[in-house]
């Protein structure tokens, strides 16, 4: 049995971009992006994408062939003392090409530290690429993201992790199934370093045997789910949830469901079911609010596994009913007259006032009680004077509004 001291993915990491796997809007011949590598104008980047997609490897490849000083920190552990040791670096002979400092895990490193770097990324001291698994506009310092290019990294395809695998395969001369590499390509979940960290303990772990397919199957007993509770991968999925609930697509709907709850996400999925139900059917089909609500009640009191069966009724009964954003919209409309500063002065009548000072002019608040009057309705003044004239709720196109609309249509004529 023969076991690897340095870990595979870095033994056979690939040494040019033509080696590299996936990121074709990155590396295709003619892309902006290949054009500035292959002349070596190396501008400051920042690298966004998810874990094991070759940020790092690409940092490396560029750092070889422009000949320039590589510095590696990590954004985890690294202090102002080891990035004050890079400047002081770019000064010696060997930095006679120029230093490129690789800063991975730069969402990390605090506003203090960030700003440190501020003169000699534009002075041209150093040239920086930094990497993160978080959007950059949130996490960077604006100053320095402005002096930077900022360059997506996109999940790996299965089929592109698996090409990435067979090239590992030859160059090792590994005996393996294609079958097997064809699950361990899936149970990435395109992250080419988590796919070839499987090789490498499956290699370790047979020998000199053949890896099978039942071999992989122990390894990886379903696809690892790439989702980050607390981070944005946490958010873009509840997003893509919700947009496809308004969007009325069931099987987007249920594929968020599913990958979400896999990933033990429970109770911040039911909350943006219960926010979809009242915001994207709403009016529409009001009766449907008690009855998501009562399968979320379900769900949270019998929780995971279980848990989906209420929530897959949910969520297709979400995706599937009619649509109306009219009441979210009307309290927007509210929203905007009373952050401007409208409706101060409560009409008289509406006010909570049973006693006139005998020093008030005006006596009596003069309500009309509408229970006393023709089909419960009598007109008057409800809103302050200033907004008395705005419509606020517009009634939707559906079947229940407008059988509403045609109603007080009928009784307010």
């Amino acid at each position: 049995m023969r076991y690897m001291a340095t870990p595979l993915a870095d033994l056979i990491r690939p040494e040019h971009i033509e080696d590299m796997v996936g990121q074709e809007h990155l590396f295709k011949k003619g892309s902006m992006f290949q054009k500035a590598i292959s002349r070596n104008l190396i501008p400051n980047m920042i690298f966004y994408g998810p874990p094991g997609v070759g940020k790092t490897t690409v940092a490396n490849i560029i750092a070889k062939n422009t000949e320039m000083l590589l510095c590696k920190l990590n954004g985890t552990n690294a202090s102002l003392d080891d990035v004050k040791k890079v400047i002081e670096d770019s000064k010696s002979v060997f930095a006679s090409k120029g230093v490129l400092l690789y800063l991975d895990e730069i969402q990390y490193f605090n506003k203090k530290q960030q700003q440190s770097l501020l003169e000699f990324v534009e002075n041209g001291q150093i040239t920086l690429i930094a990497s993160t698994t978080e959007n950059p506009y949130f996490y960077i310092y604006p100053a320095l993201l402005s002096r930077c290019s900022v360059f997506e990294f996109k999940s790996i395809n299965k089929d592109e992790v698996k090409k990435g695998l067979k090239r590992v395969v030859n160059l090792k001369k590994i005996k393996i199934e294609d079958g097997a590499l064809d699950l361990l390509a899936l149970g990435s979940n395109g992250d080419m370093r988590k796919a070839i960290n499987n090789l490498e303990f499956a290699y370790n772990a047979v020998g000199d045997k053949k890896i099978t397919v039942k071999d992989i199957e122990e390894l990886v007993d379903k696809a690892h789910i790439n989702y980050d509770k607390s981070e944005d991968r946490h958010f873009d999925h509840l997003s893509a949830l919700m947009k496809s609930l308004r969007g009325s697509d069931p099987d987007a709907a249920i594929f968020y469901l599913a990958k979400m709850l896999e990933a033990g996400d429970l109770i911040a999925v039911c909350r943006r079911i219960l926010c979809s139900v009242n915001e994207d059917v709403g009016l529409a089909y009001p009766s449907l609010i008690p009855i998501v609500k009562s399968c979320v009640d379900i769900a949270l009191q019998v929780g995971m596994p279980e848990a989906k069966l209420p929530l897959s009724n949910a969520v297709i009964l979400i995706a599937t009913a009619p649509k109306s954003n009219s009441a979210y919209m009307a309290y927007a409309r509210a929203l905007e007259d009373i952050n401007m500063g409208k409706g101060i002065s409560i009409p008289r009548h509406l006010q909570n006032t049973h006693f006139d000072g005998k020093d008030d002019l005006e006596k009596g608040q003069n309500y009309k009680y509408p229970h006393d009057h023709k089909n419960h309705y009598v007109e008057q003044q409800y809103l302050p004077d200033d907004v008395k004239d705005r419509k606020y709720y517009i009634y939707g196109s559906n079947k229940f509004e407008q059988a509403t609309k045609e109603y007080w249509d009928k009784i307010k004529k």
